[in-house]
């Protein structure tokens, strides 16, 4: 990461909303460059994501990888591939899953990391909450918005499912 955004990280790491994953030794998890050709933005790390610091560090993340067909060099290169979640920290475990990403968050760092972005990259959206965020027309079903992808590509948006296990 460049200087702007390691600064950004470190705005990331001292906000008060994020001092309860500052105190467990949490950094904030995601990866671009201002020169990434492809975004992907994912719902927010999973725990073995979280304490490895690698983002998709998980089974999800291999699958992801696999669909892309983009080998872990090239998807862990940040001047080719920026990895941003909806929320930069493992919200923690849910009854039947991980807790979504805590509202606001994208809405607060996004914006910042985008702008620094140069050209006009593919960005892939995995799952519901990054769909609902930034396809203000998605279909009424996450199978529909996927399936509606070429709607999308004109604005360089791509929606994919979760590819969780």
């Amino acid at each position: 990461m460049n200087s702007f955004f390691n600064k950004l990280k470190q705005e990331i790491i001292d906000h008060p909303e994020n001092k309860p994953f500052t105190k467990q030794g949490w950094e904030p998890l995601f990866s671009v460059s201002r020169t990434s050709k492809i975004i992907i933005i994912g719902q927010a790390p999973g725990i073995y994501a979280q304490t490895s610091t690698i983002p998709w560090d998980d089974k999800s993340g291999e699958r992801l990888r696999e669909w892309l067909g983009i080998n872990s060099e090239d998807f862990y290169d940040e001047s080719i591939t920026a990895l941003v979640p909806m929320d930069f920290y493992y919200p923690g475990k849910g009854k039947t899953g991980d807790l979504p990403p805590r509202v606001g968050f994208a809405e607060r760092w996004h914006p910042q990391i985008l702008e620094h972005i140069e050209g006009n990259p593919l960005i892939i959206l995995i799952g519901m909450y990054a769909q609902n965020h930034y396809l203000p027309n998605r279909k009424r079903t996450l199978t529909e918005t996927v399936r509606s992808y070429n709607e999308y590509l004109p604005k360089n948006l791509f929606p994919l499912p979760h590819p969780s296990p």
